[in-house]
């Protein structure tokens, strides 16, 4: 149907069904997977998705908009802080005579269209069953990402048939979460958190127009609207809310002011200029993320879907908030921000919005101090970082949980899942890497890799026979617990303390005066240093020269072996098949654990071995976590397997976008978005970096005709296309001065503004002749 009224345009997706993700029909028992699928973010606000969040009689879920940053604790009693939600501004009740309208809509009629172009969720709905009215409804809602603090919410109803008494009211929802109530104005609301000492304000306006001419409300309250007219044929009603939210760290008597602030803006802009500036912001994003893949459209959707989160996920300026697991986008895991973060969503941010991701590691800087005081309080030198992080930094991973048989099981990620500090050291350096910005190296990264490192230097412990051993830690394989010289912690260890070294050496090189400040403050001497040489060189890594292979962990190969071809199709993970206790005394593994050491550290592996690991431990994995899938299909690209690596890509992507692997109701799984574009670009592109350009290694699986993208390099942008029907590498460098680009060993200059043209067919004679990989970012 053609929408004839004021906002006709601005309730019209994008022409292009590329850009569109849109569900139809409705089943209740399904919503919340909606609800997930169609959220919409800023990195600030975060709205969840699906029509009977703000519509109809029965409101059988309860709506969420997060705002980052503000965590509580639930109850006094409570030690684990989590992400409070904010109040429903998306309510709306339209009212007839006997009762609610939209209580018996004709369900096919009922649409979800994301607009991942636009950065908008629009819905529609159809009422025609023996009521009153015959009514088509449409509604649009965003979240600016020009100002962040804004959200918006229009509805358009057009009358078909009928005339009766129509009443539209507006409001806001409770929260399902203790708030203490500050202010209730007529254009705002106040509250604060009971111990975090945060507070929340949310200044709003709305207006409904009846065939384009404005009536006033027949009563108004506290954020509250109500309006009655007599609804006739034709008759075409719009109502608009704008709202801004502001969150502030302390309670503040003035803390609606800013919000007033922030409303009044997006007032003298209009709807329609709020929708424009936003789609502006949108469309500069889409320009430097946006992939694009010809011959697959699946593929396609998925990259889109995944980047369209990846780019909502995170506010540049704010430096107090990471990303959370499940984003702003759903309750699982209360918030928290863990290594998903660094390992599998900086690597975008790095080469497509430098900025997101120096605000991200500017978190870590932030909450070093924590990190610092868990290895003091654990008896080791440096930072430990809290394997689950909330707004402070320390450590809040719950102590317990409730396993599948009810009984109450104890967590231990919090105390042994020790790898996180290399987590993040690897992220500072692949920034640094990547853009060169001495400023943050200098006042930030620095000091983060110096302190890791030592906590490692701290942490792996001479023993008899001569070698550093870490143990009781858990690695990624979550499956096995207090294990000894896990062989991802450990390779990252030493990793962390030579970039330590690394890092010691070129300050005092090129900073010498910031060099004698920092590790003065730090304590920081040659001897110390020299400490961490012999760490390095002295760390069991478990890497056996005749097999080729890296022992997962000491004693991995004595366990029991399971055939995981026997338990395809099973709906469950493999913990819970098997029960935890067997579990931890079986080869089966939960995810990626010496395969992510193959797609992040792939040059530690000698010869055939990166191929001899994958082959060794890809059949032991259950893929108990939605991270799994990405780090296998990086692997398996770079090891130049593509349609290995298509398989496991379409399966990470279907995490949240097909309803056939796991629940999503708990919000999107953020690090396998991020795992999508990885391997797209750093496994089927072959990206890596080299200290003076970027390197590639084309490996497109069959179904892919073209591949487009664009990346930053050290305030440069490339738009990079690999042609299958072309045989062709094309390179333009569109903003910053030459540079080189490597193929193999080969090396190119690509002059700015200008097009460097390369032959597949060159690249795969190279690689018959065996020339190595080079590692990722």
């Amino acid at each position: 149907m053609i929408v004839s009224g004021i906002m006709a345009q601005a309730l019209t997706p994008t022409e292009d069904p590329a850009w569109l993700l849109r569900e139809t029909g409705y089943e209740l028992l399904r919503e919340s997977t909606f609800e997930t699928r169609f959220a919409i973010s800023n990195g600030f606000l975060g709205v969840r998705g699906g029509l009977a969040t703000h519509l109809g009689a029965c409101r059988t879920i309860l709506p969420r908009t997060y705002v980052a940053g503000l965590f509580d604790t639930p109850t006094p009693d409570s030690t684990v802080p989590e992400l409070v939600p904010a109040a429903d501004w998306l309510q709306v009740r339209i009212l007839l005579p006997d009762g609610p309208m939209m209580r018996c809509p004709n369900r096919s009629s009922r649409a979800l269209t994301l607009d991942m172009h636009r950065g908008i969720l629009f819905t529609e709905a159809r009422q025609s069953c023996n009521a009153p009215l015959d009514v088509y409804l449409r509604t649009l809602r965003l979240v600016s990402l020009d100002a962040r603090a804004v959200g918006m919410q229009l509805i358009e109803l057009q009358i078909e048939n009928g005339v009766s008494d129509l009443t539209l009211e507006a409001s806001f929802g409770p929260t399902d979460f203790e708030l203490a109530p500050e202010r209730a104005e007529p254009d705002l609301r106040a509250w604060r958190t009971w111990r975090s000492s945060r507070s929340l304000a949310i200044a709003a306006a709305a207006s409904l127009h009846v065939d384009g001419v404005e009536r006033a409300p027949t009563a108004r309250g506290d954020l509250m609207w109500s309006w009655s007219w007599t609804a006739s044929p034709g008759q075409v009603v719009s109502f608009q809310r704008i709202i801004a939210v502001t969150r502030h760290h302390s309670v503040d008597v003035h803390s609606g002011a800013r919000a007033r602030r922030e409303l009044a803006a997006a007032r003298a802009l209009g709807w329609r200029g709020v929708i424009d500036r936003h789609e502006a912001a949108w469309a500069e994003r889409w320009r430097s993320s946006d992939v694009q893949v010809e011959g697959d459209a699946a593929a396609q959707a998925a990259l889109r879907y995944a980047i369209f989160h990846l780019n909502g996920a995170v506010n540049p300026a704010d430096p107090q908030v990471s990303v959370a697991a499940r984003a702003l986008t759903g309750d699982d895991y209360r918030g928290h921000v863990f290594w998903d973060t660094e390992i599998f969503l900086l690597p975008f941010y790095t080469l497509t919005w430098p900025e997101a991701a120096r605000t991200l590691l500017l978190y870590r800087y932030r909450t070093l101090d924590a990190a610092r005081a868990k290895a003091a309080a654990m008896g080791w030198r440096g930072a430990l970082y809290a394997w689950e992080s909330a707004d402070t930094g320390a450590e809040v991973t719950p102590a317990q949980t409730v396993g599948p048989d009810r009984k109450i099981l104890d967590i231990l990620c919090g105390s042994q899942e020790q790898h996180i500090s290399a987590d993040v050291a690897y992220a500072v350096w692949q920034y640094w890497q990547a853009t060169s910005d001495e400023a943050f190296f200098c006042q930030a990264g620095a000091e983060i890799i110096l302190e890791t490192a030592r906590f490692w230097a701290s942490r792996a412990e001479l023993e008899a026979d001569g070698a550093r051993h870490i143990r009781g830690v858990i690695g990624p394989d979550e499956y096995h617990e207090s294990v000894d010289d896990n062989a991802y912690t450990n390779v990252m260890a030493q990793w962390n303390i030579e970039r330590g070294l690394e890092t010691a050496s070129l300050l005092r090189e090129r900073w010498p005066g910031i060099w004698n400040d920092l590790s003065e403050r730090l304590g920081l001497d040659e001897v110390e240093l020299k400490q961490w040489r012999e760490a390095a060189e002295t760390i069991a890594i478990g890497f056996d020269p005749e097999t080729s292979l890296f022992e997962q962990f000491t004693g991995f190969s004595a366990l029991e072996k399971i055939d995981l071809a026997a338990y395809a199709g099973r709906s469950v993970p493999m913990d819970v098949v098997l029960g935890r206790e067997r579990t931890q005394r079986t080869q089966v593994i939960k995810q990626a654990d010496v395969v992510a050491l193959l797609a992040l550290l792939p040059e530690i592996f000698p010869d055939a071995a990166g191929e001899k690991n994958f082959d060794y431990y890809e059949p032991r994995c259950g893929h108990g976590s939605s991270l799994s899938r990405a780090l296998h299909g990086l692997a398996a690209a770079r090891l130049g397997r593509p349609e290995t690596a298509l398989r496991y890509f379409r399966q990470a992507a279907a995490i949240d976008l097909a309803d056939t692997h796991v629940a999503i109701g708990g919000g999107v799984h953020i690090a396998a978005l991020g795992g999508v574009w990885l391997t797209a670009v750093f496994g089927f592109a072959g990206l890596s970096l080299r200290p003076d350009g970027l390197a590639f290694a084309p490996q497109l699986p069959e179904a892919w005709c073209k591949l487009e993208f664009r990346v930053h390099w050290q305030a440069r942008q490339l738009r990079v296309t690999i042609d299958r029907t072309a045989q062709s590498l094309r390179v333009v460098l569109e903003k910053g001065s030459a540079m080189a680009i490597y193929i193999g060993e080969e090396r190119y200059l690509a002059p700015a503004g200008e097009a460097l043209a390369l032959s597949l067919v060159h690249i795969r004679i190279q690689k018959i002749h065996g020339t190595p990989p080079f590692s990722p970012l």
